[in-house]
């Protein structure tokens, strides 16, 4: 099966990017490939999950990585922009299944911490055992002959990153949405729309030509989902920071429009296993995992 929708390299310096849709979530899992070398990166790769019967199933992984056989790419990192709150994440198996390292930002450790007091499990989520390599601001690394640069992206979460790759790609996560959308919600534990609109600042620095890849698209009733859209067309046409909005306007709308969103149904599940890299938790006596949900938290 290929990927639902395929952005080529522009040339030197620009990655090939493959984008999988996830109809469930709404979530967009990235292939990001190095044309020089076949060298390949996963980004958000997502793990089934059902709230009803709490099942879990990786058969995305499984398709983006038999794609990447395919196109003859070898995965050398699996990397995270955040610990998600609407699925569960693929990490933990992406790495076993690839023997590639995986990733995400350092402050993982301090989202950690505040879950843990929420959760009452004084003694859970250790990122420094579950992740390879936790990125702080400004850390460098490479997919094959791509320079990729990390920045700390808070808003969302306190500990969001961006990707950026080589000279015309970032992949930036729950921060924007596509521009007649707007931005993504701030009001999470630790999320704040001011810090979210600092980071916006940053993202939006970018060249124009910079290809913003977000995180999440629904579709609208004019247009099925998308997930690019460049610096320039957000400068000018994003819905909630574009065409000269003040920092004060859009927290304003920001916090607005977060007071009229619930949950998302699988939060307060998959943050025990995002936190532990996408893994169940540690089985019991009787060889099962279990979950744990706060009542009247939230």
């Amino acid at each position: 099966m290929p990927p639902s929708r395929t952005n080529s390299s522009a040339g030197p310096g620009s990655p090939d990017v493959f984008g999988f849709y996830d109809e469930d979530t709404g979530s967009v899992q990235y292939l990001v490939a190095c044309p020089a070398t076949r060298k390949a990166a996963t980004i958000d790769v997502v793990q089934g999950f059902d709230p009803r019967s709490a099942a879990t199933d990786v058969d995305a992984a499984r398709h983006i990585l038999r794609f990447a056989e395919s196109e003859g790419l070898e995965i050398e990192w699996v990397l995270d922009t955040h610990p998600h709150a609407d699925h569960a994440m693929a990490s933990a198996w992406l790495a076993a299944e690839t023997g590639a390292p995986n990733a995400i930002g350092e402050k993982v450790v301090e989202i950690a911490r505040l879950w843990r007091d929420l959760y009452n499990l004084p003694d859970a989520f250790d990122p420094t055992r579950d992740f390879a390599r936790l990125f702080a601001d400004g850390d460098t690394f490479a997919i094959g002959t791509l320079p990729v640069r990390v920045m700390l992206s808070p808003g969302h979460t306190l500990g969001s990153i961006t990707y950026v790759v080589g000279d015309d790609a970032a992949f930036v996560h729950d921060t924007l949405m596509q521009p007649d959308v707007g931005t993504t919600r701030a009001d999470f534990p630790g999320g704040s729309a001011e810090d979210l609109w600092d980071s916006l600042q940053k993202i939006l620095a970018l060249p124009d030509e910079t290809r913003l890849f977000v995180g999440h698209d629904y579709g609208t009733g004019d247009r099925a989902p998308q997930w690019e859209a460049t610096v320039r067309e957000h400068r000018r046409h994003n819905a909630h920071i574009g065409g000269g909005v003040t920092k004060s306007e859009f927290i304003e709308t920001r916090q607005a429009r977060d007071r009229t969103l619930p949950l998302p149904d699988r939060m307060l599940h998959v943050l025990q296993m995002n936190l532990r890299a996408g893994k169940a938790p540690p089985a019991e006596g009787d060889g099962h995992s279990y979950l744990r949900i706060p009542l009247n938290r939230f």
